[in-house]
Order: structure tokens, then sequence, then C-alpha cells
């Protein structure tokens, strides 16, 4: 990510939450009043479900709000909130001392960036050193890593509050071929906020239904295809996939090296932005990006009829919306995705194999694949919902990585993968491809596992491209995401785009924690 390009990016985003407040958030009405913040948790009229980073910074700075308060404000709306959805694993004994040290520094005009202050949850496989990080595995729910994640460092480093961890689908939903997204041993089963027996999509989960439900200012997610995208979809909140290497992978519970990264995730863009900001390893520059409109915009619209008509329904409206503010939208199909299809799993057993064993041998417990597969096969709470991990089992007889086969196989899903979206983007001169992040939500059942066929993020996942998922509407109580995306290291364009077209959608809405709904999305 080019500092300066996201710089700018960032700066012209401030202004304009601070002028207008975020786009397109509106807390819903008929939420449960004890589900709205009130009282103490609006702050003298602090809306948690809408306020921005910038608006937070802009009351610190005058000492009409102080990040103990505000940190205070969310630990009392996990006790009451979360006991609903499951999201939170646990929270950080350090987090209010955090909290007095950023009013120290804001009392005396020292603070260090945008996040000093802010309330950040991590999921539960970024390595902090003061809290257990168990990848929702019992297997890892001892000792606490010796270090820090390296993007823990650098929230640390910006001044962020570490408020606490959230539950995630275990081992990032690569264990069985059948899992239940959302459910680990460690934290049991993560609920969707809008509708409490439908499914938060993994492996994100945690993170982003503690979102949904103003758990926190931002939270971290991690993805290696759809993990950071689709529980941000299904959740209606905004999630970003960077280019792989924007973000270190340094102290992170990997599935592949060639595809994992961790992102922000927000209940906005500009928030989002900010968080990458901070993250953001890398210095080089990609020139001015300021948030402007969609006028002139082209936005190559993949439908995927496969995620049903309700989904292609929102499409069609969707793509209305953005034609009556001046983009060009035209249909597209990326090719090569039968192929990408194929490819990727194979590829990624090998690489798991590969980067497990040399993670597990950084911890205490198992050491590598074989006896973490012994222990889950001696545990039965790790069977408690699926028994399966076929996954790990085929990961350990895969092909090494240096194997011809598998090198072969790992340069043609790059190649296609890259193909795939530049080709599309060249043709048509986008500058992004949109398409539906997730289908509405399904029923979570341990005994059938996840109902999901999602293909939209896998094209920038291989690719290593970026991919941000905006709220574009629901079905019925549903949410669906747009997934844009975008050429490599085009992040700082992709959120400045992305923050446009937040703005035209405003389709974010509370959630309304509903028991149940009927198969249209429908409340009974």
């Amino acid at each position: 990510m080019g500092k300066r390009s996201i710089a700018a990016m960032t700066a012209a985003l401030v202004a304009g939450s601070l002028l207008t407040g975020v786009s397109g958030t509106s807390a819903s009405a008929d939420a449960p009043a004890d589900a709205r913040p009130t009282g103490s948790e609006r702050l003298s009229g602090v809306d948690l479900d809408t306020v921005t980073i910038p608006q937070l910074q802009a009351r610190m700075a005058r000492g009409s709000l102080t990040s103990s308060a505000l940190t205070r404000a969310y630990l009392r709306r996990i006790e009451k909130i979360d006991p609903r959805i499951h999201s939170v694993l646990r929270t950080s004994p350090t987090a209010l001392r955090e909290a007095s040290a950023s009013d120290r520094r804001h009392r005396k005009g020292r603070t260090l960036g945008p996040l000093d202050g802010i309330p950040v949850l991590l999921k539960d496989n970024v390595n902090t050193r003061d809290m257990p990080t168990t990848a929702g595995s019992l297997a890892l729910a001892g000792s606490p890593p010796g270090t820090d994640a390296a993007l823990v460092t650098r929230l640390r480093e910006a001044g962020a509050v570490i408020l606490g961890k959230t539950n995630l689908s275990e081992w990032a939903n690569f264990r069985a071929a059948k899992p239940t997204s959302g459910w680990s041993a460690v934290g049991g089963q993560t609920n969707n906020p809008y509708v409490l027996d439908r499914n938060p999509c993994g492996s994100s989960s945690g993170s982003a239904a503690a979102l949904a439900a103003s758990l926190a200012q931002v939270a971290i997610g991690t993805e290696t295809d759809g993990s950071i995208v689709c529980p941000a979809g299904m959740n209606g909140v905004v999630g970003h996939k960077p280019s792989l290497g924007v973000v270190s992978q340094s102290g992170v519970v990997p599935i592949s090296a060639e595809q994992d990264t961790a992102g922000p995730m927000a209940r906005n863009v500009t928030d989002t932005a900010l968080t990458l900001s901070v993250l953001s390893e890398d210095e080089g520059g990609y020139g001015d990006a300021a948030r402007g409109s969609l006028r002139g915009k082209r936005i190559g619209l993949w439908r995927l009829p496969s995620l049903g008509p309700d989904v292609d329904a929102l499409m069609t409206r969707t793509a209305e919306k953005l034609r009556t503010a001046g983009a060009v939208v035209v249909e597209v199909t990326p090719p090569y995705q039968a192929r990408l299809a194929e490819l990727e799993f194979p590829a990624l057993l090998s690489e798991f194999h590969r980067d497990i064993d040399a993670y597990l041998a950084t911890r205490e417990g198992p050491r590598n694949l074989a006896e973490l597969i012994e222990f889950n096969r001696t545990h039965p709470q790790e069977q408690s919902c699926f028994a399966g991990q076929e996954l790990f089992e085929q990961a350990l007889a895969a092909p090494p990585t240096t194997d011809p086969k598998y090198r072969a196989m790992r340069a043609e899903l790059k190649e296609l993968s890259q193909r795939s979206l530049d080709e599309t983007l060249a043709t048509h001169r986008l500058d992004a491809i949109a398409a539906p992040t997730n289908p509405p939500a399904w029923t979570t059942d341990c005994a059938r596992g996840d109902n999901d066929v999602i293909p939209s993020s896998t094209p920038a996942a291989v690719a290593g491209y970026p991919s941000l998922s905006v709220p574009a509407g629901s079905v019925g109580e549903l949410p669906v995401g747009l997934l844009l995306m975008s050429g490599n290291h085009q992040d700082a364009k992709l959120l400045e785009l992305g923050a446009s077209v937040e703005d035209r959608l405003k389709a974010w809405r509370a959630p309304r924690y509903l028991p149940t709904v009927d198969t249209t999305g429908t409340e009974r």
C-alpha cells in the first residue's frame, strides 16, 4: 500500500466524515432498545453505531471524549450484547491501561495518529503476547505466544487500544471438508446479529459479527480466500482484503503464504482505510487519491446468478443506482474461473502443510500437523460440532512445495488469476470489477455444515490483488455485500471508489437480533 496515496485518500475521507458524518449509515429504529447505544453508551451524543474515527478523534482533541470512556462503553456493550452472538472470546486485561495512556497523549497534544485511543478487536489467529492465540483450537489454548504479530506491534505503536480477541471458524475453516463457519472448540458458535439462527460466514466470523453489533470501532480479520469479505458482506459491514504483502504475515496462524493476508474491517470505508494506513508495511507511492464522485467511473458487473434470484435482483438495483450517480456499468465474466477452482485447493494443501508446521514449531502444544491431527482424534470437544479433519489429513499426504508438479500448479494459478482480472479490467477499461460478495446467510447447522458456493472472492484472493466488500442491501433481513476488485496494489484507489459507492448505496443498517426468519429472509 503506498503511504502517500493512502494518506491523501484517507485525508479526503476524514474531511468528508467530519463534515457530514459517515455516508450510508442509519441505525435501525426497529432494533431492540437494549441493542442500540443508549445512556452512557451514547457518550454524550456519540452513537456507537454510526460514529467514525475522525469524529471520535475530533471529540478527543477538544476534550469532550476520552479513550477511557470510549473503551468502557465498548466493554459494557460486549458484556450486554455479546451473549447473544458469541463473537468476542476474551477482552484484554490491559485495554483500560492503554486507553489511559492515550488520554495522557491527547491532553499533551502528542497523539500517535488516527488510531490513537481507538478500540480494536483482533481475530484470534493473530498472535498477542498478553492473551492466548488459539485459532479456535484447544491445541493452542495454553500459553500465549512469546511475541506479538507484526501487525499488532504496528497497532500498539499507533496508540490503538487492543480491546480483545474474536471468535473464528476453527483453523480459519481449513480443517474439515464440510465445516460450520463461525464455530470453534474454544468459542462455540458465533451467530449472525441480524438473524441469530443464521450463519455469519467465515472465517473472520467474530470480527464481522462484533462490528455489526457495534462492539468495537474496528476489527482485524484474515483471509486466504473469502474469509474477510464474506463475513463482512453477510454481517453488513465493510471488509478490505489488501494486496498480498501490504500487511505482514508474521505472527498470524497460516494457511498459505501465497494467499494469506490480514486486513481491516469496520462499519464504514473511512475507518477501514484509516486502519489500513496503520497496518500497511509498503512504503511505495501510488500518486494522489482523493475521494470523488462516481461520474465517469467504469465498473464491470459480474452477476453470479448462482447466488440466487434475490441477490441477482439486488445487483440489478445496485447497478441502476451506480448508473444514476454517473458511473458506467457493463456486464463482465472474468475468464478462467473453472480452472482456478480446479487448481486452488490442491495447491493450498501443500502450502498449509509447510506453513502450519513452521508456525506450530513456535508454539507450545502439537509441534507439527501430524501431532495436531492426533490431538483432534483424542479430544472429544474438538468433535462437538463436526468431527471431520479431512483437510488436515489430505494436507499431510499432499506433495511438498518442492515438488515440480506443485510448483507448476501454483505458477499456473498465479498467471491465470492475474490474467482473469487484468484482462477483464483492460478489455472494458474498468476502474473496478463488482460482484455480489455473498448469498443471504444460510441457517447454521452442524450436521449439514456450510451451504456456501461463493466464487466472487477467488480471483483477487489467488492473484494477491485487493478486494473490498461494502454493504449493498438486504434480502429480507439478511445483508448482502458488493465486492469490488481492482489491479495489483491499487488498494488506495479501490478504497476511494468504495467510499463513493458506499455514499451512493447508503445500505448500512443496524441489526435487529431476530431469532429467526423464513426462507425468504422475512421475520417470523
